[in-house]
């Protein structure tokens, strides 16, 4: 047996069991590592406003504390008036529930000549077997749903701790970083980091811009029709419709034109026509002029990205997946050289099917020319 083999076969088994305590640790800590990544990209989102209050002589630390006391309540005041709303409408609806099933009892004794009774209705549905399993499901329930609405703010006070120390240690972090690199990289990270903060911060500015032209404008219509709760309605279609990407257009929709219905079928419809135009009008005129400076990039490419990033990581992808692309995009296109197309017109003349006759040679003076021998 050759000396070398003992020595080969360890070292392949030790490779093996570090590639797999690695696999292990990264699947333990894939959670950890995504809510890192919304932190850094939410610190990213948020830099440009701490930079600029930072640069009139207030504490990154106080400046990012005031930013993301603006967004706690500005998140709190819109949770509640969606809250408040749906709770008025789910109390209405109920309320209204005998009188819609007596409705809808007469028309079918009326159409099929029969004789049913909504206090029959009642007490066979609540003497139903699968009723019964139904709430005995739901109480066993009630700790998994706590559990997960426990789980959720945890790692929201995650995100946010790892936000709030990636935006108020910026610049030591950066530093941190570039400390253990050449000078030759330095720049390249420093330059990259600037990128992602421009596009990162520029696409949820036009974002929220969007969405406050979005609230204004269905805030009009809701007015118009006379809709209750038209301000949260609006406020919900603006951000649903701005920060959900791919469907939050359709989610931003149904509520209101559920809530339309309730009063008037008409005005659901009415409800529809004007979120598909607004949409229209939103791609093709205002979305590319308020982003064509900030985050430029194609359409498909932007559909693409949302598409990749949902298959990777879920609604966390989809939020980032436009961000990080243009980023990407913008830190590459320094390093791709473009070259000028040829002019098209050059070769115009040769379309007509026929070859370009060679050019005519002059000979400067009658003795240069060849004798015919």
């Amino acid at each position: 047996m050759p000396r070398w083999l003992p020595r080969a076969v360890v070292l392949t088994l030790a490779l093996y069991a570090c590639f797999q305590l690695g696999s292990w640790a990264f699947h333990q800590l894939i959670g950890l590592l995504i809510n890192v990544l919304i932190a850094f990209f939410l610190a990213l989102a948020i830099e440009p406003a701490v930079s600029r209050m930072a640069a009139r002589g207030m504490r990154r630390g106080l400046a990012t504390f005031l930013v993301f006391l603006a967004v706690f309540v500005a998140s709190v005041g819109f949770v509640v008036l969606l809250g408040s709303m749906l709770a008025g409408q789910i109390i209405e609806i109920i309320e209204d529930f005998p009188d819609y099933l007596d409705d809808v009892i007469n028309s079918i004794n009326t159409t099929f000549n029969t004789e049913l009774s909504r206090l029959e209705i009642q007490d066979s549905l609540l003497r139903s077997d699968w009723l019964q399993r139904y709430v005995q499901n739901s109480a066993s329930g009630v700790l998994d749903v706590s559990a997960t609405v426990l789980g959720g703010l945890f790692r929201l006070l995650t995100i946010g701790l790892f936000a709030f120390y990636f935006a108020a240690d910026g610049p030591r972090l950066r530093r941190a970083l570039c400390s253990v690199l050449p000078p030759a990289k330095q720049s390249e990270v420093l330059r990259a980091w600037e990128i992602a903060v421009a596009k990162t911060g520029g696409y949820l500015y036009s974002r929220g811009l969007m969405a406050l032209i979005s609230g204004i404008a269905h805030y009009i219509l809701f007015v118009i029709l006379d809709m209750d709760y038209a301000p949260a309605l609006a406020v919900w279609v603006g951000l649903v419709s701005q920060f959900i990407p791919t469907i939050g257009t359709y989610l931003a929709g149904a509520l209101p034109m559920l809530i339309a219905f309730t009063g008037n079928p008409w005005y659901a419809l009415y409800v529809f026509g004007f979120v598909v135009i607004y949409q229209q009008f939103e791609n093709y005129v205002l979305q590319p002029k308020l982003t064509s400076r900030t985050v430029d990039i194609h359409p498909a490419v932007a559909f693409g990205s949302v598409v990749a990033g949902t298959a990777l990581l879920g609604a966390v992808g989809a939020l980032i997946a436009i961000p990080a692309v243009a980023t990407l995009q913008a830190f590459l296109g320094a390093y791709v050289k473009r070259y000028e197309v040829a002019d098209e017109t050059a070769g115009a003349g040769t379309t007509s099917g026929r070859r370009p006759r060679p050019p005519r040679l002059r000979w400067p003076r009658p003795w240069h020319r060849p004798r015919p021998w």
